[in-house]
């Protein structure tokens, strides 16, 4: 099997607020960078707005993962879509999201005299399904919303164990692109004949890193499972505790998803889709942190580099 090199891998928190935007935070959008592609979660309005913010640009976007069918959760699609189109995109734009995606992708393809020149393809996601990608998948699961909705995993495939260069240069391995093939997981023949697999100068694969998205969703103890092990969880987090009653009509408090992500033993925990009713989200991020101290309520434009763990 090959193994995929080091990438860089950060998230780019776009939007953090829940149901409507405020003076500090806009709607419900998350980006992450790994590589030379942008994946996009979520695009509520005014998206294409916060990446002109950015270091990012919204023309590497290659997929956009919508998590239900609430406005502040999809309606800066039409303006994401033609402002890519008034920048003379090309490449082919997939849109993914529950049962509905099709009909909603073909209506903004018919609003006002818009026709973009570049390929739009809508996919429907079912229950559980995972999408598989060149080094990486996305796993999907549906959440305990009043709407169909989904979470989203990203999980990379296994990397490279750490290259012994002492050890291939004992084998006659000369230093060069023979020493790329294989960090690579290429097996190589030297000239005398002699075969050089990855596994006699790599220590043991290392685990890929994992993000996950919860989407807008009451507690829902399905998550610990699909969140296990995770480096960065980001689950909605609309309410402190004190509202927990009216959480319960679809969305989460701070302290509820800090207890997802405690039972999922997750790296870190950042909370976003905040009430507006939330000037200071010192609130909600306390709340979070008296059951996972690691816990932190997310900001518009906050970057996060996930690294490999050693």
């Amino acid at each position: 099997m090959r193994l995929a090199p080091m990438t860089q891998l950060r998230i780019l928190f776009l939007g953090t607020s829940g149901s409507w935007p405020t003076i500090q935070r806009n709607v419900a959008s998350t980006a992450i960078h790994r590589g030379s592609e942008v994946l996009l979660f979520d695009c509520g309005e005014g998206t294409q707005r916060q990446f002109q913010r950015t270091s990012l640009s919204y023309m590497q976007i290659t997929s956009i993962f919508i998590t239900h069918f609430h406005g502040d959760h999809f309606l800066g699609l039409p303006g994401l879509i033609q402002t890519m189109q008034l920048n003379d995109r090309t490449q082919p734009l997939n849109l993914y999201g529950p049962p509905g995606m099709n009909k909603l992708a073909a209506q903004i393809l018919t609003l006002g005299y818009f026709r973009p020149a570049y390929e739009i393809i809508s996919h429907e996601i079912d229950d559980g399904e995972t999408l598989h990608f060149d080094d990486y998948d996305i796993r999907t699961m549906p959440t305990t919303h009043n709407v169909p909705s989904l979470a989203y995993s990203l999980e990379e495939h296994q990397r490279p164990g750490k290259f012994d260069k002492p050890k291939a240069l004992a084998l006659g391995i000369p230093e060069g692109p023979l020493f790329s093939k294989l960090q690579h997981g290429q097996a190589i023949t030297l000239k005398n004949g002699k075969k050089i697999t990855p596994d006699m100068v790599l220590g043991p694969p290392r685990k890929g890193r994992k993000i996950v998205l919860s989407g807008d969703t009451t507690y829902d103890e399905a998550l610990v499972p699909f969140a296990k092990d995770a480096d960065v969880l980001i689950h909605e987090a609309t309410f402190d505790s004190s509202f927990a009653e009216s959480a319960e009509y679809g969305h989460s408090t701070a302290a509820q998803a800090a207890a997802i992500a405690k039972q999922a033993d997750v790296d870190a925990l950042f909370l976003t889709h905040i009430s507006p009713r939330y000037l200071d989200p010192k609130v909600i991020e306390d709340d979070a942190r008296t059951v996972f101290p690691r816990s932190f309520a997310a900001k518009d434009f906050q970057e996060i580099e996930v690294r490999l763990k050693p």
